[in-house]
C-alpha cells in the first residue's frame, strides 16, 4: 500500500501530493448525505490514519477546506475540486483519506459502512 509504509495519494489535476503514515486504523464506506453530496456517488469512502501522519508533499496552497457541520471538516482542490479528506473537531488525532485519490490504490480491507440507511435503491444489490 505505498512506499516505507506510507499511502500515497493525489487530486486529480495533480496539483496536490501527499503521504500518510500507516497504519489505517479502518476503512470505511459512509452513506450520509453529506458523503453523497461532496463525492457525487452512494458513498464517501475513505481510510482512517492519525492525522499526525499527513503530510501535503506538494500543493499545500491548493487545499481548501469546508466546513460541512459543527463537527466535520471536508478538505478538497480548490482547482479540480477533488475530494481529498475529512476531519473530525472531536477527533483532531485522526483524519480520513478519501480511498479513490490513493496511488496505488487501497488494498486493505474495508470494516464499516456507516448510515446504511441511506444507501442509495439504485445501487447493487448482491
Amino acid at each position: 500500500m505505498g512506499d516505507c509504509g506510507d499511502l500515497h495519494g493525489s487530486c486529480l489535476c495533480g496539483g496536490i501530493r501527499y503521504r500518510a503514515a500507516l497504519p489505517v486504523f479502518h476503512a470505511s464506506h459512509c452513506y450520509c448525505s453529506m458523503c453523497q453530496k461532496q463525492h457525487g456517488a452512494a458513498a464517501g469512502s475513505y481510510a482512517n490514519v492519525a492525522s499526525a501522519g499527513l503530510v501535503i508533499e506538494q500543493g499545500a496552497q491548493l487545499v481548501t477546506e469546508y466546513a460541512s457541520s459543527d463537527d466535520g471538516r471536508r478538505d478538497f482542490c480548490r482547482v479540480c475540486g477533488s475530494t481529498l479528506f475529512w476531519r473530525s473537531a472531536a477527533s483532531p488525532d485522526r483524519i480520513a483519506i478519501a480511498l479513490g485519490t490513493l496511488e496505488p490504490e487501497y488494498s486493505g480491507p474495508v470494516e464499516r459502512e456507516l448510515f446504511v440507511e441511506n444507501k442509495p435503491a439504485w445501487l447493487p444489490r448482491g
